[in-house]
């Protein structure tokens, strides 16, 4: 079976004027026998097809990264201001999953 794209949601990137998040499935990304990812794309210029950054997220960690991504809003949400007591994490100091 050949790649394919299949687009689940697309939405504006917050502050920015033509900036967009796209999220898609992708079947065999890696070529034939690869094992689909959900692509998650960022274009500041709103083209999805083509954005300037992307990452793979194989479906087996889509839960681990769900759960980092509500730690982060929980933690760190967009009034969060860092106090004296905030450090960078250490190498191993918040690595997790399967």
């Amino acid at each position: 079976m050949a790649k394919t794209h299949s687009e689940i949601k697309l939405f504006h990137l917050h502050g920015t004027k033509e900036g967009v998040v796209s999220v898609a499935h992708i079947n065999e990304p890696y070529g034939e026998g690869s094992e689909p990812v959900v692509s998650i794309g960022i274009s500041l210029k709103g083209n999805a097809l083509e954005p300037e950054w992307k990452v793979h997220i194989p479906y087996e960690n889509i839960d681990d990264l769900i759960e980092a991504l509500q730690l982060a809003k929980k933690e760190f949400g967009k009034n969060y201001v860092p106090g004296e007591e905030a450090k960078p994490l250490d190498a191993d100091e918040g690595i997790g999953g399967d």
